[in-house]
């Protein structure tokens, strides 16, 4: 059962209002996988330094990530709401008056290097400059939080409403509010001893895609996350760090990453005749860059994303009842893989693939 409310069951003003934010997201998407993979690339690039392409194995579930941060990786952490988030949640969602998007809040930030002629709608989507005013406040510490304007005349007007938003809520919290929802304890965490507890702190981990008790925005992500379920809207947040180098994204679809893939010209020539496009097509719609291989040809490199199902074990039981939490089954398995067509691109779809267990 979902938390959030299908379409059928909306109002035909919150169906509209659901239609515009699903476009809005869509050219989100865009925006962000631009600045987390290929402005991070060009970054490593400009510095002189080879990026450090992800692993294909690291996109497996479970995997291991190297605890290494990388200074080039562009950081962030966005949350994206259908709708307004209520004061209610404030004491664990921490958006304030003193860290709304006012220009004295913004001027007074010491990260934050803005223009003193502030144009006040600049933090609405469908303003002209919001995609610089985003890009401003991406690297602030903590999260951005967007939602819908309850003010404005506009009855579906989306901004960027808080910025330095702290995630509070403790993950042993979290752990048992998802525990509880798939029925492997009644109420409390604690209730089948301290070693049970643990088990389901690390599956929260692993229901959203993360190594155990990764740090800093990916644990606020998953948290968010997993605290926004209690609102009938739709959320989507963001995450991507100096350590993955992957655009993470939960939404009320699950969990995907994004990375940068280097092929070598035998492979994109495969994926293009299998999916039946040109070389040429492919090379002008799906390549963001390319490097020198060692056969001194150019080596195309492409966006991958693999988006992740979840199995029986990660979803409620159909009979309701209590069940035992069994740590060596997994809870995801990879759903699909594509290659993605370049930011912008709108005439061709991602092509899928297989590419991680190959």
């Amino acid at each position: 059962m979902s938390y959030w409310n299908y379409r059928e069951e909306l109002s035909s003003q919150n169906r509209l209002r659901r239609s515009y934010y699903e476009l809005l997201r869509d050219e989100l998407d865009q925006f962000i996988l631009q600045y987390a993979l290929i402005d991070s690339y060009q970054r490593f690039i400009e510095n002189n330094n080879p990026y450090p392409f992800v692993e294909r194995r690291e996109l497996k579930p479970r995997a291991r990530i190297p605890n290494v941060e990388y200074k080039h990786q562009n950081a962030l952490l966005v949350i994206f709401m259908e709708d307004v988030l209520p004061d209610i949640h404030k004491k664990y969602i921490r958006f304030f008056d003193d860290n709304k998007t006012t220009k004295t809040n913004l001027l007074r930030s010491k990260n934050l290097l803005l223009d003193k002629q502030f144009d006040r709608n600049q933090k609405y989507l469908d303003a002209v400059h919001f995609v610089n005013f985003l890009k401003a406040l991406l690297p602030v510490d903590y999260a951005l939080l967007i939602q819908r304007d309850p003010t404005s005349h506009a009855r579906n007007r989306y901004g960027l409403s808080h910025f330095h938003v702290r995630i509070d809520w403790p993950i042993a919290d979290a752990a048992e509010d998802l525990a509880r929802s798939l029925r492997y304890i009644s109420k409390d965490i604690y209730e089948k001893g301290d070693k049970y507890a643990e088990d389901i702190q690390k599956k929260l981990f692993e229901y959203y895609g993360m190594p155990v008790m990764v740090g800093g925005r990916r644990t606020a992500a998953i948290v968010a996350s997993q605290y926004l379920r209690r609102l009938s809207c739709l959320t989507t947040v963001y995450a991507s760090s100096s350590e993955a180098r992957s655009l993470i994204r939960i939404s009320e679809r699950g969990v995907s990453k994004a990375i940068l893939i280097k092929f070598s010209p035998e492979e994109a020539a495969q994926i293009a005749n299998a999916n039946q496009i040109s070389l040429r097509t492919f090379n002008k719609y799906y390549v963001v860059a390319s490097e020198a291989g060692a056969d001194k040809h150019k080596d195309p490199i492409c966006i991958l994303q693999a988006t992740y199902a979840y199995t029986d074990h990660a979803r409620p039981p159909d009979d309701g009842k209590l069940r035992e939490i069994n740590p060596d089954f997994y809870w995801l398995t990879v759903g699909g893989q594509h290659i993605l067509p370049k930011p912008g691109v709108y005439k061709y779809p991602p092509l899928p693939t297989n590419i991680i267990y190959s």
